[in-house]
């Protein structure tokens, strides 16, 4: 196994491509904060890409950039392959806390990007019970969200997310609020669920070792002004078990990629 990456790298079929992209945001006087700067990356259709990075350093910005939640301040941003005119893939998005409305329930939770979007609610509610039980809460549609464990809270957010059977999936940091064994968990789920969708799925995550666990590709954010310092295929067989984590392929990922924070930090 080589570990091998570079700051720019082409895939064969890309469904998202950025090209040069930076944010800035205006700051007091005439200075200005540069959040992202001169990203280039291209994800491939049905990929799972994990971003990491020093906290504060961009992340998010760039997630919702690719998401279109931001505008990019320079550079591009293009979808590839979109058929009906969009601009933009049809999105789902889920974040560290589950943010289900309370007086709903999973049922309900799920159900609601199907009655904002006006879809038929029958269609509607059979494809919301399909995937409340892809996601492991058959038999809990009825039940409200303090009913739930966190566990439970971030499946039932996840369902959500893929009810309109959006082509684009964001999440970030879905289980950084979670304990480290429900953790663990949770990537097993969300990696059963990744192959049963296959939806190209963007990850923002603090854990090394659930960056590699999940991904095809791990893209590693310097500090503010954030750039991709480098990216890293994850040359890993499918699916993944939590026993391979000790294994030494694993933990050369693991390592290689701390080794690249620390420098980071160090700078």
């Amino acid at each position: 196994m080589a570990i091998t990456g570079a700051a720019e790298r082409l895939v064969s079929t890309p469904f998202i491509r950025l090209s040069e992209v930076a944010k800035t945001y205006p700051s007091r006087g005439e200075t200005v904060v540069h959040a992202v700067e001169r990203v280039s990356v291209d994800i491939a259709q049905s990929e799972f890409t994990s971003i990491v990075g020093p906290s504060g350093c961009g992340k998010t910005t760039l997630l919702n950039m690719i998401g279109g939640l931001l505008p990019v301040s320079s550079g591009q941003i293009r979808y590839e392959g979109l058929k009906d005119g969009r601009k933009l893939p049809q999105l789902g998005m889920v974040f560290q806390d589950a943010v289900l409305l309370p007086w709903r329930t999973v049922l309900e939770n799920v159900m609601l990007p199907i009655e904002v979007a006006g879809v038929d609610r029958n269609e509607g509610q059979h494809r919301a019970r399909e995937l409340i039980g892809l996601v492991g809460l058959e038999g809990f549609e009825g039940r409200y969200p303090h009913e739930l464990s966190g566990g439970m809270q971030q499946r039932a957010s996840i369902a959500r997310a893929l009810v309109n059977d959006p082509s684009l999936l964001l999440m970030d940091e879905p289980f950084g609020a979670l304990d480290a064994l429900t953790r663990e968990n949770m990537s097993l789920e969300l990696q059963r669920i990744w192959h049963s969708s296959k939806k190209t799925v963007l990850f923002i995550t603090h854990s090394i070792a659930e960056s590699v666990f999940l991904s095809d590709r791990v893209l590693v954010m310097t500090a503010r002004p954030s750039r991709v310092r480098e990216i890293i295929d994850i040359d890993l067989p499918r699916p993944r078990t939590l026993q391979m984590t000790t294994d030494e392929s694993f933990t050369r990922y693991v390592a290689h990629i701390r080794d690249l924070l620390s420098a980071t930090a160090a700078m």
